[in-house]
């Protein structure tokens, strides 16, 4: 067993306004922010890391890769905040990155040097070392940005970082930068969802407790209303103290501009294996599927051997025999709907009939769902035991002149302008209102928010 390097770890906030230059007397309204911030940077200076890892949301994002800075290192200033003067700079622990970038190749995680846009420092990294530089400089940095990947891949990101400490014995702080949600107040920037506040109360509440298994509970639709920028990082961060029993303190709380800004810090406290909160999820989630399994009826089924069959053998599977006489003598549109983890994996269907039955159906749009949707890479074997399936059967479209007309749990809605025809289904988890619903459905279209567009409503039935 290795010795423990990583040293103690700091969820922190990033705006701007509190470094003094840029707030010019704004930030006394965040003095609690700013106090608390100072304490995290006076308990960094006592553990001495020689390495900080730097997880921020406004380094470069891709949907499928982790970008990790290459180079020596890098610098950045406040002047996009009209403090041009404070400048930051930092060295790269190029031996971390390179044996980083090796795990994380070795595990299949998406991680790597390529893919930099802007050497600059971003101010998700350069607020918290402004305060971090005030008590300790003696450090080199990396700089690691977020993904649009599972919550899973980014605990396992985690893991990564750990491994990479203690192969190099290096003595690691972890800083995981976020802010909570920007959706607090109607009068602020982004505006108000009620998903904003209590987003924040329960983040605070998981990330004060340390109970990291909750961060991959999270339901992406509600991550998103809430307008949350931070979940990843402290999802990686928790990755990184995998099987490490924590010493959990809240420092601060504040949100007065209509975003949430909260600080908690971890000190270590030795190996804990039951902190091993990826494994106990998956489990969780394997067992949940195992018992949608035993549930499904022959649609899902259906969909779900033909799905199987094709990603191991790249074949077709044929009709099989002893199929209800309603799914092999119908006809009707079908979509197929493929989900890992609470997130979409694929979703293809027909709006109408264009085979001779349900059956047929669902067998082509559950392969086009695995494979071919293009939203997504295909769906490989490892994941076939991690997938809930659904299968909607449509019926007949019917023209409306209103959006009035319309009932966002019952109507699914087709928008059409021109040639360009967008679709999108009836009671889908985050989509709560008509307004939302035709959005999605025109953007899928191609078809502009404002462009008039020719409105049709259905009703399906959903099989689980």
């Amino acid at each position: 067993m290795h010795e423990q390097m990583i040293l103690g770890a700091f969820m922190v906030p990033h705006p701007p306004l509190i470094v003094p230059e840029v707030g010019r007397g704004q930030e006394k309204k965040i003095q609690n922010t700013i106090d608390a911030y100072h304490e995290a940077g006076r308990r960094i200076g006592s553990l001495k890391p020689e390495t900080i890892v730097l997880l921020s949301p406004h380094q470069v994002m891709y949907a499928d890769y982790f970008h990790i800075s290459p180079g020596q290192g890098a610098g950045g200033d406040f002047s996009q905040f009209g403090a041009g003067q404070v400048k930051i700079e930092a060295s790269y622990d190029t031996d971390f990155v390179e044996n980083l970038c090796k795990l994380a190749e070795a595990g299949e995680i998406p991680a790597g040097t390529a893919g930099e846009r802007g050497r600059r420092l971003d101010h998700g990294t350069m607020v918290p070392l402004y305060f971090v530089n005030q008590y300790w400089k003696e450090y080199q940095l990396v700089r690691i940005g977020l993904s649009g990947l599972s919550l899973t891949t980014h605990y396992a990101l985690g893991q990564r970082i750990q491994e990479t400490a203690e192969a190099l014995e290096r003595k690691v702080v972890l800083i995981a930068s976020g802010d909570l949600s920007h959706r607090l107040k109607a009068d602020g920037s982004y505006g108000y969802q009620k998903e904003g506040p209590e987003y924040d109360s329960r983040i605070m509440q998981v990330m004060g407790s340390g109970n990291f298994g909750e961060l991959l509970e999270f339901p992406e639709e509600f991550c998103e209303k809430a307008g949350e920028c931070g979940h990843r990082s402290f999802t990686i961060m928790a990755g990184a103290l995998d099987r490490t029993g924590v010493g959990a303190q809240r420092l601060s709380y504040e949100g007065p501009f209509g975003v949430g800004y909260g600080i908690c810090t971890y000190t270590v406290q030795g190996r804990d294996l039951k902190r091993n909160f990826k494994e106990q999820y998956e489990d969780k989630e394997r067992n949940k599927i195992l018992e949608q399994r035993e549930q499904e009826d022959a649609y899902v089924q259906l969909a779900r051997r033909t799905i199987e069959e094709y990603v191991r053998t790249g074949k077709k599977m044929k009709m099989p025999e002893g199929l209800p006489q309603e799914i092999r003598d119908r006809r009707a549109g079908v979509f197929v709907s493929v989900k890992k983890e609470g997130r979409l994996r694929g979703c293809i269907g027909t709006i109408q009939a264009v085979r001779s039955s349900i059956a047929e159906e669902i067998i082509e749009n559950a392969v086009s769902s695995a494979v071919h949707d293009p939203r997504f890479s295909p769906i490989g074997p490892e994941e076939l035991d991690k997938l809930s399936i659904s299968v909607d059967v449509l019926g007949d479209t019917e023209k409306i002149n209103s959006p009035d007309k319309l009932d966002v749990k019952r109507y699914g809605v087709v928008v059409t302008k021109g040639c360009k025809r967008g679709l999108l289904l009836p009671n889908l988890e985050g989509v709560d209102t008509v307004e939302e619903q035709i959005a999605i459905a025109k953007q899928k279209a191609g078809i502009g928010e404002y462009e008039e567009a020719g409105l049709e409503r259905f009703e399906v039935v959903r099989h689980y």
